[in-house]
């Protein structure tokens, strides 16, 4: 695995492998971005359930003004600290579980970005949080990875929509329409 464009390009990034963690694949990461390149510059970003800490990385790289990086798995903590050794940047590390980080948190983002453990429904759970406690900017998105069979019918006249497919792996965009 590895930072994809930007500052940081080609710097290669640990991983680990536990049942509830799997690494965004590069060409799915690349897909990512490519749909958020030009929301990133000076952005403020949230890499929600960060895992190793990747997508946050790849936000520095190409121009964040700031990332927050949460999990709350010891061995994601001590992997993003790895990771993020000899990055530049504006970006803190808050040990916490992710739905309690959103339901305390009181700063805004430009892009928040959803990778959370496939099996489970705290992908749904962070965006309604996200949207009830008002945590996105005016026109942010949100970014939310998960399996293709997960089944996420979130509806809301608040957000822009739309979907993608690699292979087993479905991303959704949620781009925010409505103050």
């Amino acid at each position: 695995m590895r930072v994809i464009a930007g500052k940081y390009r080609s710097k290669k990034l640990k991983e680990f492998n536990l049942p509830s963690t799997r690494p965004t694949l590069d060409r799915v990461k690349e897909s990512i971005f490519n749909l958020i390149q030009f929301d990133l510059l000076n952005a403020n970003c949230l890499d929600l359930f960060s895992g190793t800490g990747a997508f946050g990385i790849e936000c520095i790289s190409r121009g964040a003004d700031s990332v927050i990086f949460v999990d709350n798995n010891p061995q994601a903590i001590k992997i993003i600290t790895e990771n993020l050794r000899g990055i530049d940047g504006n970006y803190k590390l808050v040990n916490m579980d992710g739905i309690n980080y959103l339901k305390t948190c009181q700063q805004k983002f430009d892009v928040i970005l959803l990778d959370p453990p496939y099996i489970t429904d705290l992908g749904v759970q962070a965006i309604e949080v996200i949207t009830k406690n008002n945590l996105l900017n005016s026109n942010g998105i949100i970014i939310f990875e998960t399996d293709r069979a997960h089944e996420f019918n979130f509806k809301s006249a608040d957000y822009e929509i739309s979907q993608k497919f690699y292979g087993t792996v479905a991303v959704y965009k949620l781009k925010l329409i409505k103050d």
